[in-house]
């Protein structure tokens, strides 16, 4: 049985960040990833382009119960550290209105360069290693996978990311591991997803795509907002300013199971409801047809829509039913409860020897490169302290 200092489980962005920084430190480490390639979702990240980091870095951009975990990290290792690194690495990266890309504007050039690192750092990395049991015992964990492969370390880092996006790895196995020695995991679910509504407006304006302000209600409360794409699709509706909007809406519909679940949509943003309500009554007292009636303040498609009422068109509410699953999610709300782990180190507050590192922790950024950025800076921290 092979002994490593360190053992890094999965093989994505914080777990390659992981074992680079506790190789630099001289320790010896391995990588046990499952898939047959490592950084499947970095390559599928940012469309292809891979969003790094976002400029505007900071805790705020987290959900409220990781604000004190990320502001901890960030201050060890923060934007113009992942930036550095990445540099060091050989990597130029450009920001785009805040959202930073290497220049080559291709995942597999970030990917590439973490690969070549931890080949120079003679970093070995054990491919189709799905681990499927792990001990504990004379302060050394014992790992074994399904192949039968076994290795002992004395530092063990779960890295193995949430749940969304399973067929590339991620289906939060990781998870029990954590439960195992004794950690609370707050449910996870899918987050920047697209929402299932049933509604006929969806199907008449199915593949329309307007810029918009959707807002998330539940319980007759607005919990959020956020402008940007809407788009109308046959099951209900997607674009950017949803996705921004779909966390307390999952959160809400997977975790409460609330059947007061919302989204609204102001379509005319650029009018408010006094402004569009006379400029309809001028219409109206034109004689403009059903037809009509918002050609030139919204696309031609909305001829299809009613379009004599303010209110429908500023604050239209979709009855939210359901999200489009882990398929779709681009992130994951929820996980190992942030309180039960050293903000400092990211160690266990409960098994010594333990550490956490990326998304399968309760930490949830916003779309931007906030969770490409936790990635990273959660492993360089995890990976490099002991």
């Amino acid at each position: 049985m092979q002994i490593f200092d360190t053992v890094v489980i999965g093989g994505g962005a914080s777990g390659i960040t992981a074992a680079i920084s506790a190789k630099r430190k001289g320790r010896s480490v391995m990588i046990c990833e499952k898939m047959p390639q490592l950084g499947k979702k970095i390559l599928a990240s940012g469309g292809g382009r891979c969003n790094l980091l976002n400029e505007k870095l900071d805790s705020s951009r987290y959900n409220p119960a990781a604000r004190g975990i990320t502001n901890s990290v960030f201050k060890k290792f923060g934007k113009e550290d992942i930036a550095g690194f990445f540099r060091g690495l050989g990597l130029e990266v450009y920001s785009d209105g805040g959202r930073v890309f290497p220049v080559t504007n291709q995942s597999s050039s970030v990917l590439k360069v973490l690969e070549m690192e931890l080949k120079r750092l003679s970093a070995p990395v054990e491919l189709h290693c799905e681990v499927t049991d792990i001990s504990f015992k004379n302060e050394e964990f014992s790992i074994t996978a399904k192949k039968g492969k076994s290795v002992r370390c004395r530092k063990l880092i779960l890295a193995a990311g949430g749940k969304t996006y399973p067929a590339l790895g991620s289906e939060g196995t990781c998870y029990k591991f954590a439960k195992q020695f004794g950690h609370k995991i707050i449910e996870p679910v899918p987050s920047a997803v697209s929402l299932v509504a049933k509604d006929q407006m969806c199907h008449l304006l199915q593949g329309q795509k307007i810029s918009a302000i959707a807002r998330s209600v539940i319980d007759g409360k607005v919990k959020s907002e956020a402008a940007g794409d809407v788009i109308f699709t046959k099951y209900g509706l997607s674009g950017t300013a949803v996705l921004d909007v779909s966390e307390e809406i999952s959160i809400a519909l997977n975790r409460h199971h609330s059947k007061d679940v919302f989204v609204s949509i102001d379509m005319v943003p650029f009018m408010n409801s006094d402004e569009l309500e006379a400029e309809i009554g001028k219409r109206i007292k034109k004689g403009f047809s059903r037809e009509e009636m918002l050609a030139g303040i919204l696309p031609n498609k909305f001829s299809r829509i009613s379009g004599k009422s303010a209110d429908i068109l500023k604050d239209k509410r979709f009855r939210v039913i359901d999200t489009r699953g882990w398929n779709e999610a681009e992130f994951t709300a929820g996980g190992v409860y942030t309180s039960e782990v050293n903000e400092s180190t990211l160690e266990s507050k409960l098994r010594r020897g333990l550490y956490f590192a990326g998304e399968i922790l309760d930490v949830n950024g916003k779309r931007g490169g906030y969770n490409l950025a936790w990635a990273w800076a959660s492993g360089f921290v995890a990976g490099g302290t002991e």
